[in-house]
């Protein structure tokens, strides 16, 4: 598997996103990439590597001469993902990107937050109890998994004891990216996105009888009014927000714990001095982002950093790469909650920014704060652990992260 991409003699890096020794430690095989341009490597066809912070930069304002749409391949069988070739935001171009973003921003503003808060509150607390019973602390499947799927769930509007089911159904299709181009999908993916389509399709039939104050509904309306979104465009949405939304605030959290367990210190200072939590969340976010990688297509011939691109050519954004680029951050390998704020792109950049930014930074820094709050003398189970890594490249998250807490 990993030979199929392996670099040749002559290169000086390795980059294979389905080899799991690459995804548990990334970072050293980005450093020979950011030592200069572009490089046009053979990952299944001509790929792009775009690791420089200016580089990164300069394509994800560019939505003019980079796209967000993989161009069409006749040769390619039915999109068998689970948005089924629905657009969303994240794969579509003005103006289809505009109006969809434009239909959901109300739901994702200052004020609505701060509405949420207090339940968000509530439910890390709940979720904290059980593990001070037992003496220890599994933050994946005791705390991250959980609560921004909770959140998500609320704010659609469906029971949020269903977070279990959602969670698995949402792990197993985000696995389905680590399968090998040309490889078919498990069964199990598609078995799990049948039932995730399934579910909501009837939870939106059932808003479009009987609406109510959540998100779908709104979402509904906003269809029913003025065709504004259309059917299979709402569908998607929803399980967007579900897939992207849940996904990068677990590993925001979890990424974020092992970070900070691996540096005592800087535990120990963001315990003392918990004012400095809007830092500590943007150098985790920064350090060891819950996106590693986005992916953009050349519209046409274009020249990047000094790299003459071809038209269709699909490049690998690596987000990842250029939040360590030691052009933009001093000593970028180094983890530091004191470091002063400097633009990262964990949440992208330009147009594709993400929605929830604020979300995931509320509910990374509620639970974070109440991990340690209770917890005075949290740390690593075992400070030796070889963390295992859930099986996609692109959303970078733990499988397990068990923490003692006496």
């Amino acid at each position: 598997m990993s030979e199929a991409i392996a670099p040749g003699a002559s290169q000086d890096f390795y980059f294979n996103p389905w080899d799991k020794n690459f995804r548990a430690n990334p970072y050293p095989h980005y450093k020979p990439l950011l030592a200069g341009p572009p490089r046009i490597l053979d990952l299944f066809g001509p790929t792009a590597m775009v690791t420089r912070y200016a580089d990164v930069m300069a394509v994800l304002r560019d939505h003019a001469h980079f796209s967000s749409v993989r161009p069409r391949d006749p040769a390619e069988p039915p999109n068998e993902g689970p948005f089924a070739g629905a657009r969303t935001m994240l794969f579509s171009d003005p103006p289809t990107h505009t109006r969809l973003r434009r239909l959901v921003s109300r739901d994702f503003t200052p004020r609505r937050l701060r509405e949420l808060e207090p339940r968000i509150r509530e439910i890390a607390k709940n979720l904290i109890d059980p593990a001070e019973r037992k003496g220890e602390l599994e933050v994946m499947s005791g705390f991250a998994n959980a609560l921004p799927v909770m959140v998500i769930a609320e704010m659609l509007g469906v029971p949020p004891d269903h977070y279990e089911q959602f969670k698995h159904w949402s792990d197993t299709v985000v696995s389905g990216e680590n399968t090998l181009p040309g490889t078919p999908l498990p069964e199990e993916f598609h078995t799990a996105t049948k039932a995730l389509r399934s579910y909501f399709a009837e939870e939106i039939e059932r808003r479009r009888k009987n609406p109510g104050t959540d998100l779908i509904s709104a979402l509904v309306a906003a269809h029913d009014d003025d065709e504004a979104m259309n059917a299979d465009e709402l569908l998607a949405f929803v399980l967007l927000l579900l897939l992207a939304g849940n996904e990068t605030t677990t590993n925001l959290i979890g990424n974020g714990m092992l970070a900070l367990g691996r540096n005592p210190t800087q535990m120990n200072l963001l315990r003392q001095s918990p004012e400095l939590m809007a830092r500590a969340i943007e150098e985790i976010l920064r350090y060891d982002p819950p996106v590693q990688s986005t992916i953009r297509f050349t519209k046409e011939d274009t020249i990047l950093g000094g790299t003459e691109l071809p038209a269709n050519l699909g490049c690998f954004i690596i987000l990842a790469a250029a939040n360590r680029d030691p052009a933009q951050f001093e000593d970028p390998d180094r983890f530091d909650i004191t470091r002063e704020p400097r633009d990262h792109f964990a949440f992208g950049e330009g147009i594709h920014f993400c929605i929830g930014a604020p979300l995931a930074r509320m509910e990374g820094a509620i639970a974070i704060g109440a991990m340690l709050e209770r917890f005075p003398r949290l740390r690593l189970k075992d400070p030796a652990m070889k963390p295992a890594y859930k099986g996609s490249y692109f959303l970078r998250g733990l499988e397990s992260l068990p923490l003692a807490i006496d």
